[in-house]
């Protein structure tokens, strides 16, 4: 969520963003659901129909890009929500989010929903010539007036009523049958909301509200549900974090991560967006999500291939002190070992137990684990990845951790990679050094000639990929496995304190190009060919082929006889070969309050007919 410093879009100056999981555990059940919806849409797109699933690896693809834009971000040690709201009226700023729970937020200056914002469609400011974004900003006052002046404290009752992330009790349904809610023709959901807020206007006070809502519920059950309530209308007040502090001083205290015990390094790590939000959950929770992608789901899931990684990541952790209880003579080893991963199983998720490996056999304090040289956090990444050092020598330091990853996701008996695969991603990797030698600031370069035409000839390559009836699954679940490696060997890296930099994800990975470059490789096309008009490159290609080629399986390279048939069969496969997609509803699954910020009629009957 971005914070504005004013109403002028380019002073976005602050970025606030969740971190890992609440550590009460009270949205599990909300997670899980958002995860199943999640895999439902990916299955969709895996088949040619539509939906939205963000890219694996867009979180650490955003914080590059906020590094690069140099914007000041701060990332909370769990959810954000409150904390963005305390920090918004501290500054008296409006918020920039795609969350609908900042429409019951009491926030000073407003809430602008992301999809409001009209990116392409930049306008003048009169007689300047300041471009501003046109955009639609949210006012709880305005929504309240319109509401016969209803007083705003109601509204965390409101949400907690329709059911938010942190309750959903069927017993409610007793309460709704009960209150005699106007009729609308505009769907079941508009409805329940529009006559909720209607009812709740005619109290002064969530007090008086909340009596009248427990009146209509069974004697034995109001206690219980009137505290439920309570609680969960907390959520919706100050919190006692303060972001500020962090843009002024470089830190800010969190209560709550401060009584887990966590190291200090760890701590601050995770405040600078240094550690992935991944790591507090695995920590604090012994719990880590797996984000599906939209890959072949008669498969197991892609994340299976980079499990080992994991399993020393959480070896890695096991020793912080955030789980004194689990430190009791009663302990089981095995419940010690042990961290919980919910992940993709076909269409559907489920729970499994992994258990840890331990890489240090002589450090095992999470809180000297940055104390540690580099050559030895170098070598424990590489150990991790099973790659020696001396391969990497001949790579650009940039490439050096892909490259790495890459002879990981070889090695790997789950992935399915095939020679055309592992040439097209080396071939993307060729982007960003032949942006340099083309924008080098020697304009005599020799080198520049034939690298602008090879980076022209990719950039068309990309831009060639049409969308199709269907994805080619085996080549999706493929760089699918390749990305979840990446993403874990960058975590690994990341709490190593970085041995190898990291490389920029921009540059390194399209989908477009490395799906579209398979296909020329199969049809005609040699990695060879393409790059014969810039020399430069391709000695560079030869290196990194050249130290993946050393830890892929000898299959790799054989000769394979293809029959017409086969060839028929490829062909057709290479024609469909795309996505169709449909952005329309980003922001609605998962928004239960999104209702509130929709103006006309036909905004209102579109939304009900989706239910």
């Amino acid at each position: 969520m971005a914070i504005l410093f004013s109403t002028d879009f380019a002073s976005i100056r602050t970025w606030s963003s969740d971190g890992g999981c609440d550590i009460t555990d009270k949205k599990l059940t909300t997670l899980k659901d958002r995860a199943r919806e999640k895999i439902q849409a990916a299955h969709s797109l895996s088949v040619g129909g539509g939906g939205n699933v963000c890219p694996l690896l867009i979180r650490e693809v955003f914080i590059q890009v906020l590094i690069r834009l140099k914007v000041c971000f701060v990332q909370s040690f769990s959810e954000a929500d409150r904390d963005i709201m305390t920090l918004a009226n501290h500054w008296n700023c409006p918020v920039l989010s795609s969350d609908s729970d900042f429409c019951i937020f009491d926030l000073k200056s407003g809430f602008c929903p992301l999809n409001s914002f009209q990116w392409r469609n930049l306008d003048t400011i009169k007689d300047t010539q300041d471009y501003y974004i046109p955009a639609k900003s949210f006012s709880l006052d305005a929504f309240c007036h319109y509401f016969n002046n209803m007083n705003k404290a109601l509204l965390p009752l409101f949400a907690v009523l329709c059911g938010n992330d942190h309750v959903n009790l069927p017993i409610m349904e007793t309460f709704i049958s009960k209150v005699r809610l106007p009729f609308s023709s505009k769907g079941r959901r508009y409805h329940r909301v529009l006559g909720l807020l209607n009812w709740l206007s005619n109290f002064d006070d969530p007090t008086e509200a909340l009596d009248n809502v427990l009146k209509s519920l069974p004697k034995k059950s109001r206690e219980t549900v009137r505290e439920l309530l309570c609680c969960s209308m907390e959520e919706y007040q100050q919190s006692q974090v303060k972001l500020q502090d962090f843009f002024q001083y470089g830190t800010y205290v969190c209560t709550d991560a401060l009584n887990l015990g966590l190291p200090g390094w760890v701590l601050a790590a995770l405040a600078k967006a240094q550690l992935p939000p991944f790591i507090s959950d695995a920590l604090v929770l012994r719990r880590t999500f797996l984000h599906t992608q939209v890959e072949n789901m008669q498969r197991p899931n892609a994340h299976r291939v980079s499990q080992p990684i994991r399993q020393i990541i959480y070896g890695l952790l096991l020793n912080a002190p955030s789980h004194p209880e689990d430190k009791s003579p009663n302990t089981l080893p095995s419940q010690l070992l042990a961290f919980n991963e919910v992940e993709r199983i076909k269409t559907n998720i489920k729970t499994s137990t992994v258990y840890v490996k331990q890489l240090l056999k002589d450090h095992c304090d999470l809180s000297k684990l940055a104390e540690l040289p580099l050559s030895r956090r170098q070598m424990l990444l590489l150990e991790a990845l099973k790659v020696k050092q001396v391969v990497l020598e001949s790579i650009p330091t940039s490439l050096k951790l892909p490259i790495a990853v890459t002879c990981y996701w070889l090695q790997s008996t789950e992935a399915k990679a095939k020679l055309h695969h592992l040439q097209a991603l080396l071939l993307g990797m060729l982007r960003e050094p032949l942006h340099v030698i083309i924008n080098s600031p020697d304009s005599e370069d020799p080198r520049r000639g034939g690298a602008k035409m090879l980076y022209e000839e990719l950039q068309q390559v990309k831009a060639a990929m049409r969308p199709g009836p269907r994805l080619d699954l085996d080549t999706a679940h493929v760089f699918c496995q390749w990305q979840s490696c990446l993403q874990m060997g960058l975590y690994l890296n990341q709490l190593l304190s970085t041995p190898l930099p990291e490389p920029n994800l921009t540059w390194l990975y399209n989908g477009n190009l490395v799906h579209r470059l398979c296909q020329q490789l199969l049809a005609s096309c040699s990695a060879e060919s393409l790059l014969s008009i810039c020399p430069e490159a391709r000695q560079l290609y030869e290196h990194l082929f050249s130290a993946t080629r050393s830890y892929a399986p000898a299959e790799l390279f054989l000769p394979k006889a293809t029959s017409k048939s086969k060839k028929r069969r490829q062909k057709k496969k290479i024609a469909s070969l795309g996505t169709t997609s449909d952005t329309k509803h980003w922001y609605d699954r998962s928004n239960r309050f999104s209702l509130l910020v929709l103006e006309s009629s036909e905004e209102h009957v579109e939304n009900a007919e989706l239910e």
